[in-house]
Formats: structure tokens, sequence, C-alpha cells
């Protein structure tokens, strides 16, 4: 069996998930290789992704010997791996059928290509999409830094659908050519930021209208329970693409972007110094900058009056209108 896609899945404690994630990839006739990094998880994650080996030699399980985080388990699937095409799978993912033929099949020119995701209550509902019709190559619609950057930039009571969880296809050559890896300082958002990082170099980047991906989204798994420190990683490096690009559209909306997330490290922090000190200590100290102490009041507020109701699943991440010509 032949094929020029990489296909790198980092676990995590993932035994109760990872046969069938390796399964779905491992069913593309396209993939040549698939490698699980576990990620010092110290259960049987390893030993559960073996039992979807279909006998093809194309797994291949590697272990931390550490827990580093999924940037560092990316990073070094991608150095192990020799195809020239790289996809990324988490590990409670699914690849849907004939995915990688549909993303291959576009004839323009790329870098990253990414097709549309199905979010599911339950991996029942995602087993029962049918194969995609890969007869006719996918409508397809370039992506730039703003937009991308703008559709990451989460908005209270609408959907999660920033384009930061897209799992493109990607060109090892652009990796190779601009030293591109994931930051491994990231806990969060390490997707976000090596797309952005590839768009400020230039990288064509295209989404196909096709609907390939399956993610199962249980409660609370997107609802943004990080850490302050996680928050603020991920703004420092949204400053830093910041501070690559020259004045204009891309440097204004990536500056849009880090602020968006200083007012989100603001408010948990609030709320982990309202839990260990309580809550007149906490609002003394945010106080110190009227700034901070605005947004987080008016971000409480606007969660005690309208609470955030949950997504309805399934949903996808984009709509088909989107490639709609004018």
């Amino acid at each position: 069996m032949s094929g020029n896609i990489a296909v790198i899945i980092p676990a995590y404690r993932a035994a109760w998930c990872i046969a069938e994630a390796v399964a779905s990839a491992l069913a593309q006739p396209e993939v040549a290789e698939v490698l699980v990094v576990d990620d010092a998880s110290g259960d049987d994650t390893l030993e559960v992704a073996s039992t979807a080996d279909d006998g093809t030699g194309r797994l291949n399980l590697l272990r931390q010997e550490v827990n580093q985080g999924p940037s560092a388990a990316r990073n070094r699937a991608i150095a192990e791996s020799h195809s020239p095409y790289i996809a990324v799978l988490d590990s409670d993912d699914r690849f849907l059928p004939g995915r990688s033929a549909a993303l291959l099949s576009i004839k323009e020119e790329w870098d990253f290509v990414a097709d549309n995701i199905l979010f599911a209550g339950d991996a029942e509902t995602i087993a029962a999409v049918p194969a995609l019709d890969t007869d006719q190559p996918p409508r397809t619609r370039q992506i730039e830094l703003v937009e991308f950057a703008r559709r990451n930039i989460s908005k209270r009571g609408a959907n999660r659908s920033e384009l930061g969880f897209l799992k493109p296809l990607i060109k090892r050559d652009f990796l190779e050519q601009h030293g591109l890896i994931y930051d491994e300082q990231l806990r969060l958002g390490e997707d976000f930021v090596l797309y952005a990082q590839a768009l400020a170099k230039g990288a064509k980047f295209l989404l196909a209208e096709t609907c390939g991906y399956g993610a199962i989204e249980r409660a609370g798994s997107l609802s943004g329970n990080h850490s302050a420190n996680d928050l603020a990683a991920l703004a420092a490096a949204s400053r830093e693409i910041m501070r690559t690009l020259p004045q204009g559209a891309e440097k204004n909306m990536m500056q849009r972007h880090a602020a968006s997330l200083d007012g989100k490290v603001a408010h948990r922090r609030f709320l982990d110094r309202k839990r260990s000190e309580g809550l007149w200590p906490a609002t003394a100290h945010l106080m110190r900058s009227p700034n901070r102490f605005l947004h987080v009041s008016w971000s409480i507020a606007q969660d005690k009056l309208s609470p955030a109701a949950p997504s309805p699943l399934p949903r996808q991440l984009f709509s088909s209108e989107e490639f709609e010509r004018p």
C-alpha cells in the first residue's frame, strides 16, 4: 500500500479513544505513516493504539519519557516521519472516509489545505457519515492572515467557530523552508500559532468545502477551561507574530487577537485570586488596573445576565455559503 501523507497523533491518557483515531487514519489509502506519540501518559495508551494496527507496517508508536505537551509530541512525530504531506489528528477525533483523497484531488496550488469539521456529541454520529464523493475536487477558497486572526477572536453567544480548530494537510517543504515547528512553550493554541506564523510568511492556505474531520465535543471539552498562564503564553505568542509584521491590517488584527486574550487572562486571574483569597482582596487587586477592572466587570455581568448556551450538535465549523460565488 502506498501513500504520501504522514498522520501524527499526539496522545495523553487516550486509551479510551486512541484505537478509533488510529483506525480512521489507517483506513485512508493515501496515508503512508501513522505516528502516535504518547506524552508520558502512564497508562496503556500505546498498547491500545497497537490493537488498531492493520498489518501494513504504517503504524509507528513512540513514547515520551516525560510529559512535554502537545507541541513537543507533534514536533517529534514530524521529525521522525518522512512523507511530503503532514496531517494532525487529535487522539479523540476521527478522519472521515475519503477525506485524504478529497483534499489531494484539489488542483490549485496550496501550502495548507483544510476541510470542514463535524462536531458531534458521540462517536456513532461520526461513524454514520457516508464516505466523501471524490469524483470531483471540492470547491475551495483562500484565507489570509487578517481573516484567520479575526475568526479566532471568540464571540459571546456564538458557536465556537475559531479557525484555529482546523486540521489542515500541510506541505512538509513549506515548514522546512521557513523553519517552522510547533511552539513547545504552548499548552493551548499551538495550532493557531503555527498557522498564523505560516500565513505571515506567505503560506497559501485553502479552505475546502468538504467535511472530512470528525470531532467529539464532550461537555467542557471546548469551554475554554485553561489556566491563566496558558492563556498568557498564547497572548505572548500572538503578540510576537504581530511584531514581525509591517504596519497594516495584518498587524492590527493580530494586535486585536492578542488584546482579546489579555482580557481572558485578566478574567481568569481574578477568578483564581477570588478562589484563593476571597472576593474583596481579588477585587482590590484588580482595581489597580482600571482598564482590566472594567473589562472583567463587564465580562462577569454578561456571564450573569446572559450565560452562554451550549452549541447545538451536530454542527460544522463553517458554512458552505462561504463558497458561493458572488
